[in-house]
């Protein structure tokens, strides 16, 4: 499954996600945990990502990206 070309990837469209959900988008081949902390690693790799999120309120404890939190997470690292 991929954003990329569907109605999700329209920035009025992007709603918010579970952190396993959007990991599974990016590594669908990997288990929901492994998918997780790939993406998390990607996170912590992108200059200025993490900031960026923190900036929007983003707890690492939390379960889920906000709309907002997803977008700045796509543009980042591109879409799924």
């Amino acid at each position: 499954r991929s954003l990329v070309g569907s109605e999700m990837c329209k920035e009025t469209a992007i709603r918010a996600y579970g952190r396993m959900e959007l990991a599974s988008l990016y590594s669908p081949e990997l288990t929901d945990i492994a998918a997780y902390r790939k993406m998390k690693k990607w996170i912590l790799l992108c200059p200025g990502l993490l900031q960026r999120l923190y900036d929007l309120g983003y707890q690492p404890n939390c379960r889920s990206f906000t709309p907002l939190e997803v977008r700045v997470i796509i543009d980042a690292l591109g879409e799924p």
